[in-house]
């Protein structure tokens, strides 16, 4: 027989009478598929998609998110379609497009490689960011990798939250892009890594060669001159 698909089929994948998750719970798992995406989908896409959620537009994403990954051949695991199913439900956008993505047994490795000590270092953006991160209610510290799979070096933020920042992490997200953007980054890099967030593996490749611009229990110090290629390396944590 062949499958159903519509209403009768969301009634079954959703459970009959369930209730449609409220928008700030699509919210965090429209946030949640996202930062499982870097290395898989490109970073002009990924950043667009970034700044819809952060300004509220539910209509466009929930037929772009799903049609971004159809259209670039992304696959996702069981895990990220639920999350998925719960963006395009909830916003009432079409449960057919979620069951055409592609499926994967486990997120895929992206072959992304990051610079050590050696990369580009500090510049005048890194002082921004660190800047802003203490107005940024609920940053608990910004960390910024340089990727260097190809072409130039593309500069990575990491900003790891506690989840009180008002809006939640997809509204900071938003904020730390639009601030890159205002410094020339046409396709800005920011990862915000709440407090339940499991990192991926290009997460942890940046995370380990990252070089802390701020974090809110290291006190006041001055941040290294401008291009000097020194700095604190860490992991997240």
């Amino acid at each position: 027989m062949p499958r159903v698909i519509g209403a009768q089929q969301v009634e079954t994948k959703t459970g009959a009478g369930s209730p449609t998750a409220s928008s700030s719970e699509a919210e965090r798992a429209c946030h949640d598929v996202l930062l499982a995406m870097p290395g898989r989908l490109p970073d002009r896409l990924l950043w667009r998609l970034r700044d819809w959620l952060s300004s509220g537009a539910h209509v466009a994403l929930r037929t772009a998110l799903p049609r971004a990954l159809l259209r670039h051949r992304v696959g996702i695991t069981e895990d990220e379609r639920a999350r998925l199913r719960t963006v395009v439900l909830a916003w009432a956008g079409p449960a057919r497009l979620v069951d055409a993505v592609l499926h994967v047994d486990a997120a895929p490795d992206t072959g992304v490689t990051f610079a050590g000590a050696g990369g580009p270092g500090w510049d005048d953006t890194d002082l921004v960011l660190r800047a802003l991160a203490p107005v940024a209610g609920g940053v608990t510290a910004v960390r910024r990798a340089w990727r260097t799979t190809s072409g130039a070096p593309a500069r990575v933020v990491l900003v790891a939250a506690d989840g009180s920042t008002r809006g939640g992490e997809a509204a900071l997200a938003g904020a730390v892009q639009r601030a890159l953007r205002a410094r020339g980054e046409s396709d800005p890099c920011v990862e915000v890594l709440g407090p339940s967030a499991a990192p991926t593996a290009y997460h942890r490749a940046a995370l380990a060669s990252a070089e802390v611009l701020w974090r809110a229990d290291a006190g006041r110090t001055t941040p290294p001159p401008v291009g000097d290629r020194t700095g604190e390396l860490v992991g997240h944590g």
